[in-house]
């Protein structure tokens, strides 16, 4: 019976001295070792682990922690506007892609659309600023009028004899109250000078972000195994659609809430109106309290320039439009735009206020969508397979 016995040890000679080639590379590799560990001395004992030794350690790591936590609360300010400005460019970069497709580099595209992007803030800052300095003098010129007709009022002048309203405000009015709540000049003007140059870093990045953003987000992906990169990129890319479709939902609501205000200031004869729309319109970018922002110039205007019936009118109006956009116009729009379902829209935007305010507000829609993307793509099979 021929055939090899598996217990039997293979004879020297017989076969190829593969396993004892194996070993001596092994001793080999040992032996180089041994000479690089010689080279640089002999390692010690390691130290021992004594109650000391892990109390000082666990301290260190805890005041590491904090350090790194103070830090972080430092440039937080910082750490936001380059948030907003990395959003901003997800949301361009789209514009930049459409533009490389018709054969333009990307340096080109973004030159454009950042040229395109201040040609529309310089217009609209054009088209609302004359009116409004325009319109703004003649609410000057006019404001002893209308004050005078606000306390010739006989619902307003029940409610002064009764609360004295009129002589509390005049008492609370004064140079230095007001310059109080301002934080006096130096304050206002550090304000102002503050928030000028937030809102040109953060165009400034959005721009840098812009022209590096195929290396940055091919550096991203690098992170990924490379196992599951094809998948990674995928919903990557998924995910930086739909918030560019989000920001194209967002000027869409807003365009809405401009036009429908407008209609109505001219129906019910409100002044100004082409120039208080247009606010409106730009404050109403800010998901849920932009609406509120803009409603509250509109009725002000209403009381001081009309009357009160228009005034309540303006009240009633914008809390009517408030509630039909945040419950219907937002979550429909959204829910076409970034395929997000209408509950999750509003519940994401509340819990994004609660969180980080303004910011939350805006970037809460194409989180929740990226959100539902990685659940059902990720999380659900995975539970499907145990």
């Amino acid at each position: 019976m021929t055939g090899t016995d598996p217990t039997h040890p293979t004879a020297p000679g017989e076969h190829p001295h593969e396993p004892a080639e194996a070993l001596d590379e092994l001793a080999e590799a040992a032996e180089h070792a041994a000479e690089e560990v010689s080279r640089f001395g002999t390692p010690g004992k390691p130290f021992s682990r004594s109650p000391f030794l892990t109390g000082l350690v666990g301290g260190a790591g805890l005041i590491t922690a904090y350090v790194a936590y103070q830090a972080v609360v430092n440039v937080w300010s910082m750490l936001l506007l380059i948030f907003v400005a990395a959003f901003l460019a997800v949301g361009l970069n789209p514009a930049v892609v459409k533009l490389r497709a018709w054969g333009l580099n990307r340096g080109l595209a973004v030159a454009i659309v950042g040229l395109a992007m201040m040609l529309v803030f310089c217009g609209g800052i054009a088209a609302l600023i004359p009116p409004l300095v325009q319109q703004g003098d003649q609410v000057i010129g006019k404001f002893p009028d209308y004050l005078q007709q606000l306390t010739h009022n006989q619902w307003l002048h029940d409610l002064d004899k009764k609360y004295d309203i009129i002589s509390k405000v005049k008492e609370a009015a004064t140079a230095t109250n007001i310059s109080n709540l301002f934080g006096g000049v130096l304050g206002g003007v550090s304000t102002l000078f503050g928030t000028m140059f937030n809102a040109l870093m953060t165009v400034v990045l959005t721009f840098y972000f812009l022209a590096a953003f195929d290396r940055l987000k091919s550096g991203a992906y690098k992170l990924v195994p490379a196992s599951r990169r094809v998948r990674a990129e995928r919903l990557g890319d998924e995910i930086l659609a739909k918030v560019g479709g989000y920001m194209i939902g967002a000027i869409g609501i807003a365009a809405v809430a401009g036009v429908a205000s407008y209609v109505f200031m001219l129906i019910v004869g409100i002044p100004y109106a082409y120039a208080l729309a247009l606010l409106v319109a730009i404050l109403d970018l800010i998901p849920q309290v932009g609406a509120t922002l803009g409603a509250i110039i509109v009725c002000i205007v209403g009381f001081a320039a009309g009357s009160v019936g228009v005034g309540i009118a303006c009240v009633v109006f914008f809390i009517v439009y408030q509630q039909l956009e945040n419950w219907i116009i937002y979550p429909k729009v959204m829910n076409r735009a970034v395929a997000v379902t209408d509950l999750a829209a509003i519940i994401g935007v509340l819990v994004g206020v609660a969180l980080l305010g303004v910011v939350g507000a805006l970037i809460a829609v194409p989180a929740v969508a990226a959100m539902q993307l990685i659940i059902r793509e990720v999380a659900m099979p995975r539970q499907d397979q145990c």
